[in-house]
């Protein structure tokens, strides 16, 4: 098969994943598949396995037994109906919802009087979701506007044995014992976590002038907001929904960031590798037309610090497999420029060989015309005195992560007539 050329550098699970997605789809039954006319990502967030105490700091991941979990979304476009993703991907065995509800946030767990509605999947209030599989509900009429916050409730009433996660939400999830699913105050949800549970997208439908789909941001820690303001939606995908809304251009944005994930290997905690799960995370959300790719840091940094450093060759080959995938797909893919790290405390992320692959890795995106475009968050965020450090004012304090102001300086390096 002539694809497997850009193949020979990844692992091969990697290659795996990646032929399927390309061998087994056209692109015109790709299209179909994702329904563009009428859903579109209004929220989104991309799950890993549990992983109960995260690098010391312990989660609910363990599971979850006779608890309702209440978790707060903001969506990106509006829309006349709406519908919830559940993922048990991770899951050891069948994940039993017993029932969801859906309706608008008030605040912290609270819910809006009268905007709460009941969630079905296949006309019935509990489900079961298969290992390895995602459950999308029923349609629930509930009119929302772009940048509008809603508060999903998940009742499980017996264990669900570990719960497929995300483990840096950057928001306030609550937790009650019991069903606590129609309460619209929040006094039973008395526990907290900044972790996510087994919600994986809020999909929006219905007539909205000018719609124009889904993007996608796709990458690692930097993509899913680490370090920026907890519960006040300050990540760049978040920064560019609100220009997509300042400019009239209704577009369902969605997060596929994970912390600390890298292109081509996976790691405990962190994730499946970029190239495994583009298909999944990126490929398959509802509407999607563009794929915003920033990766390779922690490729780089990891590396350094392992003794097995990766060569730019050996990412610029994960890019171009995502690039391919993409493109078979129908997919507008868009490579974002790996953003400084100099000055980083972390093992491996302050190194010469380090920086020199991340250059000639820039060097590629930039140059090669592989990408149907790109956005260069690198020149956005650098030092123009040192420009392999991240500017003062947008350093949330590691040199590696974007604060607030970053974060939008990103989000306003984007130019919105490419996407």
């Amino acid at each position: 098969m002539l694809l497997r050329g850009i193949y020979r550098a990844l692992p091969a699970a990697a290659v795996a994943a990646l032929l399927a997605t390309t061998a087994t789809t056209s692109p015109a039954a790709a299209h179909q598949g994702r329904d563009p006319g009428r859903w579109a990502g209004g929220w989104g967030s991309s799950l890993i396995a549990a992983f109960p105490d995260y690098f010391g700091e312990p989660n609910w991941s363990g599971g979850f037994d006779n608890h309702s979990v209440r978790q707060v979304v903001r969506l990106s476009r509006g829309g006349s109906t709406v519908r919830i993703r559940v993922s048990n991907v991770y899951g050891d065995g069948p994940l039993r919802l017993t029932g969801a509800t859906i309706g608008r946030a008030a605040e912290g767990a609270a819910v809006r009087a009268g905007s709460l509605r009941s969630v079905t999947f296949r006309g019935r209030q509990s489900t079961v979701v298969p290992a390895g599989r995602e459950a999308s509900s029923d349609t629930v009429a509930l009119r929302v506007s772009p940048l509008e916050r809603l508060t999903v409730t998940l009742y499980f009433d017996g264990p669900t044995g570990p719960a497929t996660f995300h483990p840096f939400a950057t928001a306030t999830v609550y937790r009650a014992d019991g069903d606590h699913r129609f309460d619209r105050d929040a006094a039973a949800f008395d526990e907290t976590s900044t972790s996510s549970y087994y919600l994986s997208g809020v999909d929006v439908s219905g007539p909205t002038k000018g719609s124009r789909g889904t993007v996608v941001a796709f990458g690692d820690s930097i993509t899913d907001g680490a370090l920026s303001t907890l519960d006040a939606d300050n990540r760049y995908p978040d920064e560019l929904a609100e220009r997509l809304v300042a400019a009239g251009r209704p577009t369902g944005v969605v997060n596929a960031g994970i912390g600390g994930n890298k292109v081509l290997t996976d790691l405990p905690g962190f994730g499946t590798a970029g190239v495994e799960r583009f298909r999944r995370d990126a490929l398959s959300q509802p509407g999607v037309r563009t794929v915003i790719v920033l990766e390779g840091i922690n490729d780089i940094g990891g590396g350094e610090a392992a003794g097995t450093p990766v060569t730019a060759a050996q990412l610029i080959a994960g890019h171009q497999a995502l690039i391919r995938a993409a493109h078979w797909r129908g997919v507008r893919i868009i490579g974002a420029t790996v953003t400084p790290s100099k000055g980083c405390p972390y093992p491996g992320y302050d190194t010469a060989r380090g920086e020199a692959v991340r250059d000639a890795l820039n060097h590629w995106i930039r140059t090669s015309g592989e990408y149907d475009a790109v956005f260069d968050y690198d020149r956005a965020l650098a030092d123009p005195d040192d420009p392999d450090r991240m500017r003062a004012e947008f350093d949330a304090g590691d040199a590696l992560h974007p604060n607030d102001a970053g974060m939008r300086a990103m989000a306003e390096a984007v130019d919105l007539d490419l996407l």
